[in-house]
């Protein structure tokens, strides 16, 4: 993070927020919501301003915000303030949002896992816009990601073998060197679903939304239910909550998966390629911050480990 794009963040958000002359301001200063490598975000009271990561595909993020501003998806997608990215800072793009009440960390009962599942599956269910030429969803991209960055934090180390194993187990299309199988390539997707991307809007007591299109398109929407997939079968998520998470999103006709029976013919790889990122992230943030896994990053690396154990058989089961 810059102290300068944090500023420049600070005054488009507050600029955005008092449209009218003369407006009084009782907001408190901006505060910064995220700063990581793929995006900083900054709010100054209802309006939140995000510069998007350095390199980004512009042309691609125009048609994502597209997709988020698309009537259909009402209800689904967060819609942004701006049709048009603002002026870049610093080569990022930036965009404006209304600010919505995310999901409490520190209630992890109250965590909205079925209305979370009902989202994708009105997402997965809505016909791609034929007027938007939309890229792929940058779901295995990510997971690509996460390995380079891995090896970069710790080339050669030993620690790292299992997962590389459970990655070289995975196909082609999930390790994003080839596109996805055609009949299960044309779903919109979220593309980096997990808990941190709802808000309630208007805030604080509106309905829940999907925020974040930056990893938005068209793909296999079993991937958008992978991470908590792989969370269960790691023995992070409570298989109660998995359930809750699996029979909601079934209930709302999603088409990631069979609408009965046993779901991981169509979860199998996606959770697995899930696995693999999450481990890769652990093994490279562990490295830069100069400690060791946590016990849940721990447990994403062990559950990589069981999967490079598996006979060749098993560990490339529905790979098609």
């Amino acid at each position: 993070m810059t102290t300068a794009v944090v500023r420049a963040l600070g005054v488009l958000a507050h600029r955005a927020a008092h449209t009218r002359p003369g407006e009084p301001c009782a907001c408190p200063p901006p505060t910064v919501l995220a700063d990581r490598a793929d995006g900083t975000v900054v709010r100054s009271g209802a309006v939140v301003a995000k510069a998007h990561a350095s390199g980004t595909d512009t042309p691609g993020l125009l048609t994502r915000l597209g997709l988020a501003n698309d009537p259909r998806l009402t209800g689904i997608l967060l819609a942004p303030l701006e049709p048009h990215p603002a002026a870049p800072l610093d080569d990022r793009p930036v965009t404006l949002w209304p600010h919505g009440r995310p999901v409490d960390p520190g209630d992890p009962d109250a965590a909205p896992w079925e209305e979370a599942a009902a989202l994708l599956a009105g997402l997965h269910r809505t016909p791609a816009p034929p007027s938007l030429a939309l890229p792929p969803m940058r779901g295995p991209a990510k997971a690509a990601l996460a390995v380079a960055r891995m090896r970069t934090a710790r080339p050669a180390d030993p620690a790292t073998a299992p997962v590389l194993e459970a990655w070289h187990r995975l196909p082609a299309w999930a390790r994003d060197e080839v596109a996805a199988p055609a009949h299960r390539s044309y779903f919109l997707c979220h593309g980096d679903l997990h808990l941190g991307q709802l808000v309630r809007h208007p805030a604080p007591h509106g309905p829940w939304l999907l925020i974040d299109v930056d990893d938005a398109g068209l793909g296999d929407p079993a991937w958008d239910l992978a991470r908590p997939a792989a969370w269960y079968a790691a023995g992070i998520l409570p298989p109660e909550v998995w359930l809750r998470f699996l029979d909601a999103y079934r209930a709302a006709g999603g088409p990631a998966v069979r609408a009965e029976g046993d779901p991981w013919p169509e979860l199998d790889v996606p959770a697995r390629a899930l696995t693999v990122q999450c481990a890769a992230l652990a093994f490279a943030k562990s490295a830069t911050e100069d400690r060791t896994p946590d016990e849940v990053e721990q447990a994403m690396i062990d559950a990589c480990a069981r999967i490079a154990s598996l006979p060749p058989e098993l560990g490339a089961g529905h790979s098609s």
